[in-house]
């Protein structure tokens, strides 16, 4: 039908003006805000927001392998890889990402996102010849990509309690039919890591194969930062399939799917977010090829941000507050009420110290927290520094709080 009125037209979308209210009100609304370009050699920020967990972003190799790459190939991938979007760089980077990780191949995608999406959606089995469908079964704290491709996937869905093998055996158990395991390895909101090993065993008495999104143990777990797969001594197993973000650790952009070969071919033919997105920019395949390399020759990295994370929760915890005590790099720190989160993150900003700040809907416990972002290249007296900076800034009711799952 047409419309008749200018007035109609206008009130179309006056639904989103009133959720935007309800979520101000709620002090959940959420703004972006530009980051500035920081020069050279500039101190007067401190980040621990951001996910550049060995210091890799800016390093000079990796910044120049970027630039010399987008000069090479050019500034975007111009196509599909299936198309024009696949070069050398893309094929080398895979190659080395696999060797590195322990894994038979890997495959690149323009996002971590995009990986969790094709990893899932392309692993849920077709129904067996019973007729009988797959199953997913998902950790209820897993990341939004992963919740995501389980909702896209054709499969019946199984959300478990938080790192629980037995209730995974017990999803298992209950269904007759092939399935497969989804889990972070890592934990985005708090940090703490998930039990591969028993959650791998229990998956073999089922005969169920496992994914794991390693996004936040690349560069941080296993030996010379290898990855929480390679540490439960799990990469390259037949039944085992891991994605990474190149985004964090590598301090580039983009994901990967490693695992054994007919997974990797059968993705390259079956997962849409591959099949029918942009390739990776060069620019960002030659950063992080880089980046790996630098992580092979300085080990040390991955032992410094474990210790820099350790002597964050120390501190936090010593002067009262309820820390998560890290797995990996990410510190949770929990705050009063989601509009105490906020005002805590902004006082640290005024003081020149970048934090994250959770809270309803991205946590779905409920809780608010600061989160915070460990690097290998903070030195002790930066990291004291900060911890100073969050404690003058919190807010009433900061210290003592109740622990809460995870907390």
């Amino acid at each position: 039908m047409p419309h008749d009125s200018a007035h109609s037209l206008d009130s179309v979308f006056d639904w989103i003006d009133a959720q935007h209210r309800a979520r101000r009100d709620a002090g959940l609304a959420r703004t972006l805000r530009p980051r500035p370009a920081r020069p050279s050699g500039d101190t007067s920020t401190t980040d621990l927001a951001g996910n550049d967990y060995l210091g890799l972003c800016r390093h000079p190799r990796v910044t120049r392998a970027a630039a010399a790459a987008a000069h090479r190939w050019g500034a975007g991938a111009t196509g599909s890889r299936l198309v024009s979007g696949s070069t050398e760089l893309h094929a080398e980077l895979e190659r080395s990402l696999a060797e590195f990780c322990g894994f038979e191949a890997a495959l690149v995608l323009s996002s971590g996102y995009a990986a969790n999406l094709a990893a899932v959606t392309a692993l849920a089995a077709p129904p067996d010849p019973a007729g009988t469908p797959s199953l997913l079964v998902s950790d209820e704290g897993n990341h939004a990509s992963l919740i995501d491709g389980c909702r896209l996937a054709r499969a019946r869905k199984a959300v478990v309690p938080h790192a629980d093998p037995t209730a995974v055996r017990k999803a298992l158990t209950a269904h007759p039919g092939r399935a497969l395991v989804v889990t972070d390895s890592v934990f985005s909101v708090d940090g703490d890591a998930a039990p591969l090993a028993d959650l791998a065993r229990v998956c073999r008495e089922r005969g169920a194969g496992l994914l794991v999104d390693d996004a936040h143990g690349l560069g941080v777990l296993g030996e010379g930062g290898r990855g929480a797969p390679h540490a439960a001594g799990l990469a390259g197993a037949a039944d085992v399939v891991a994605t990474v973000t190149l985004s964090k650790s590598l301090g580039s952009q983009g994901g990967a799917v490693l695992g054994p070969a007919r997974v990797i071919t059968h993705l390259v033919n079956t997962a849409r977010t591959f099949v029918f997105d942009t390739g990776l920019a060069p620019a960002a395949a030659g950063a992080a090829l880089a980046a790996l390399d630098v992580l092979r020759r300085e080990p040390d990295r991955v032992t410094r941000v474990r210790a820099v994370a350790g002597g964050l929760h120390r501190r936090l915890t010593a002067a009262g507050f309820t820390a998560v005590r890290p797995d990996a790099a990410v510190v949770s720190v929990r705050a009063p009420t989601p509009e105490a989160a906020v005002r805590w993150q902004a006082a640290c900003r005024a003081e020149g110290l970048a934090v994250g700040c959770f809270r309803p809907p991205s946590v779905p416990d409920g809780v608010s927290r600061l989160r915070l972002t460990a690097r290998a290249d903070l030195s002790d007296r930066e990291v004291e520094q900060a911890v100073a900076t969050i404690v003058r800034t919190a807010p009433a009711g900061a210290r003592g709080l109740r622990p809460e799952r995870g907390l």
